[in-house]
């Protein structure tokens, strides 16, 4: 078995001289200077010693070596010297410590006895009850050894050779990771490889294991004849990737084989074959490539189906399947980058269907970009396309098909937009304009759609239209200014003021469109100024401190023009909360702006204690005072009349954030009725770390939306929690509940493992969010080993 690739990863002798030493010797000085250099050593002739990555070279001729011992003897009739006594070598880098140093002159070796520890300037240590090494580092010999890697590895042999100054032989030896130190030294580690023979070529870079098994808690599980794979220094390297499995009621059984191509430092190579009993061979391929200023890479995957039929009544019934995907991200320089992420597939489902592949499944969205930016300024130009994975469907539900248009859920990708481009650009001047901030913003945006988008809510006789075919193009700028001013009461008063002009181009529209303008051109501009005002006030006490800050904002501006006959692309959702209560204009995009006179007011509390728990609320409403309300004339999607600001007085917005410090964090948002405090949006989450227990819930309720087609109100609660059992085991769950179907969403239970060497996961879960398909049941099997890699299984029926 080859997974070769890895991807990214003694006493003194008569007639001696003793000397007590503390020396500083030379390379070519006395006593241990000459038993290192031997006369002259050639320094590209070192080697490594006994371990994977031993010794990688001596120094020059000139290093100078330290030897610390509590004597030093030289037998003159034997021509060895001996140091004993706590001996400590430092040269070149190396630490040796030793209860005894011996060099024999006459055969050229150098042995190291007692507790031996040396440690390389790699990091590598090595240990030994003895060491015995050849003047030139080339040969070698060891008893009893282990060897630590900085890459966490572990070698123990029985005894080790190295031969020729690159291969070293471990007999009887053990590879594994080894964690943090344990009360039970005795107890064998998690997982190891034990063979009778180890061999490791430093030239090739390659660990060989012979009749070696695989033990999983001190056991056997695998019989290996022959196993090799890359040394723990190597990060990448050609050779099989561990393999994974999958089965699938509509694919069948099927197993991933992949191989590594580490074809340049800066570029590589990753195949994969994919056998299905049902549908045949998937095949996949990615290349990557790392440039000096950006990296790119390619992707694709296909497969000629065996049984098409699996996948009947959708747009997987067909043989030929596969799909492509481009990725890229350049600089061009320190402040601009450009880049890509495209995708194009054979049909709607096939990321989805076949979900092993390199690819992933969630490629629906294509982008081209240029970007820059610094300090002051930002400007992107952006270009999207969108590749549907929903099938068409019959539709079912609250929109009835308009009568001039086709069904609500016929031809989705005929109507989904390009958009090309999507021009960014801000820009904050650096001096202040009358003693203010002086700021730009503008956008230009045009996308063609193949066929108009309608729907008609039930019960009205009104179409709605989410997108209109032909070519629809915007131009926009807006400039703004703001200052603020505190007066001795501490008061803070902000002026403020801003304009915008839009240039409408409308080509090829839909005729059957009636509120439609007939126009090519449009223009439409706004003024704007207003007033903030703000009193925060500060209460301290023993512990905290209270911050009370009643603030009230004004805006004066004209009606907006051309409501309702205008496409509206980027500001169909209407979300009014109190993260928007104060902004200038609550409109999401540039196709809708703002209009008539406005008061938004609102009152916010902080509690803060000086250990850093704090509690914070805000409540507040907008008032329309004059003009047009921009919220109560409908577009051609009507998306304003169910935003709680379609009356003179909104609904009530609130929110509050919590944090106690100890573990515990909630925050909410909430919307109410106007007249009766009937809750038309709340959005609440909390998270809580208690001992071995990490849970986090969230609760959403969003009232019904009848101009939208949302007849009914949707209200759904998301639940995950995660219980450490031990030290390293833990059992995960996750839950989504629909209350007001009274339906489980989602689901799923697990349990893992995890340490430094380790990882292992099982998780079984059920999703029925997708309504066109049967309940997807997925068992998901997960296991890695550190420095040989990770495998996984799946399991899924629909």
């Amino acid at each position: 078995m080859a997974l070769t690739g890895r991807r990214s990863d003694a006493p003194a002798g008569a007639g001696s001289s003793r000397l007590r030493a503390s020396l500083m010797l030379g390379a070519s000085g006395l006593c241990l200077a000459v038993l290192l250099a031997g006369g002259t050593l050639d320094a590209a002739r070192a080697q490594s010693g006994l371990n994977p990555n031993l010794v990688q070279n001596i120094a020059a001729e000139d290093e100078q070596l330290l030897l610390e011992a509590a004597q030093v003897t030289y037998d003159f009739d034997r021509d060895v010297i001996v140091a004993s006594g706590r001996v400590q070598v430092y040269y070149a880098g190396y630490t040796l410590d030793a209860d005894q140093l011996v060099f024999d002159r006459g055969v050229g070796t150098l042995t190291a006895r007692g507790n031996v520890v040396m440690v390389e300037p790699g990091g590598n240590v090595v240990q030994s009850r003895e060491l015995t090494l050849s003047e030139d580092f080339a040969e070698g010999f060891a008893n009893a050894l282990q060897i630590d890697t900085p890459e966490r590895t572990r070698f123990l042999a029985e005894k080790a050779t190295r031969t020729q100054g690159n291969t070293t032989t471990i007999e009887n030896g053990l590879y594994t990771v080894y964690t943090r130190e344990t009360p039970h030294p005795e107890k064998p580690p998690l997982w190891r490889i034990r063979a009778a023979k180890i061999i490791h070529d430093q030239q090739e870079q390659m660990i060989y294991y012979e009749d070696a098994s695989f033990e999983f808690f001190g056991q056997p599980i695998a019989y290996l004849p022959y196993l090799s794979m890359p040394d723990p220094t190597v990060k990448r390297k050609s050779g099989f990737l561990i393999p994974s499995g999958v089965f699938n009621d509509k694919l069948g059984y099927g197993v991933t084989l992949p191989y590594y191509w580490a074809l340049d430092p800066h570029y590589d190579l990753t195949t994969s074959l994919t056998p299905l009993s049902k549908q045949g061979v998937l095949g996949s391929a990615q290349f990557r490539h790392r440039l000096a200023n950006g990296q790119y890479t390619f992707s694709g995957a296909g497969i000629f189906q065996g049984r098409p039929g699996e996948f009947v009544g959708t747009s997987g019934d067909t043989r030929w399947r596969g799909a492509i995907n481009t990725t890229g991200t350049f600089s061009l320089s320190p402040n601009w980058e450009y880049g890509w992420d495209i995708t194009v597939k054979s049909d709607r489902r096939v990321l989805s269907d076949y979900d092993m592949t390199m690819l992933g499944n969630d490629n629906e969205t294509s982008e081209i970009y240029l970007e820059g930016s610094t300090d002051r300024n930002g400007l992107s130009v952006r270009a999207y396309s969108f590749s549907l994975s929903q099938e068409d469907y019959v539709s079912t539900g609250n929109n009835a098909t308009p009568a001039l248009f086709s069904s609500v859920g016929s031809s989705l990708q005929d109507k989904q937009p390009f958009v090309m481009p999507v021009i960014d650009y801000d820009h904050v001047f650096e001096d202040p304009i009358f003693g203010g901030e002086f700021s730009t913003t503008a956008n230009f945006t045009s996308l063609t759609r193949a066929e108009t988008d309608a729907f008609r809510p039930t019960g009205t006789t009104t179409d709605r239209f989410r997108g209109i075919d032909g070519t629809f193009s915007r131009l926009s700028g807006e400039a703004n200014w703001r200052r603020s001013f505190i007066d001795p009461l501490g008061q803070v008063f902000t002026p403020f003021a801003y304009a915008r002009g839009d240039l409408f181009f409308i080509a090829s529209a839909d005729n059957d469109v009636g509120a439609l303008t007939s126009d090519s051109f449009v223009g439409r501009a706004m003024p704007a100024a207003g007033l903030e005002y703000r009193y925060p006030w500060l209460v301290g006490f023993t512990g905290g401190n209270q911050i009370i800050e009643p603030i009230a904002q004004v805006i004066v501006r004209p009606d907006e023009a051309s409501i309702g006959e205008l496409p509206n692309e980027d500001a169909q959702s209407i979300v009014f909360d109190s993260t928007t209560l104060f902004d200038w204009d609550k409109f999401s995009g540039f196709d809708r702006a703002e209009g008539g006179s406005r008061v938004n007011t609102g009152l916010r509390y902080k509690l803060q204690f000086d250990n850093g728990q704090y509690l914070s609320a805000l409540i507040g409403r907008s008032y329309h005072i004059a003009g047009e309300n921009s919220y109560t004339t409908t577009d051609i999607l009507g998306s304003t009349q169910d935003s709680g600001l379609a009356t003179g007085q909104s609904d009530y917005v609130t929110s509050m954030y919590m944090d106690t410090q100890y573990g515990v964090r909630f925050g909410a948002q909430a919307r109410l009725d106007d007249e009766d405090f009937r809750v038309r949006r709340l959005q609440a989450q909390a998270a809580a770390t208690y001992g071995p227990v990490v849970s986090s819930v969230a609760y959403a309720f969003l009232g019904a939306q009848p101009n939208l087609g949302i007849n009914d109100p949707r209200e759904e609660i998301v639940g995950s929690t995660s219980l450490r059992l031990e030290e390293n085991w833990r059992i995960f769950g996750h839950l989504r509940y629909d209350l007001e179907n009274k339906d489980i969403v989602q689901n799923g239970i697990g349990l893992g493992y995890d340490d430094e060497g380790f990882s292992m996961s099982v998780s079984y879960g059920e999703d029925r969010s997708d309504s066109s398909e049967q309940t997807d049941r997925t068992i998901y099997l997960r296991l890695g080993l550190r420095t040989i890699g990770n495998t996984q299984f799946s399991s899924g029926t629909n």
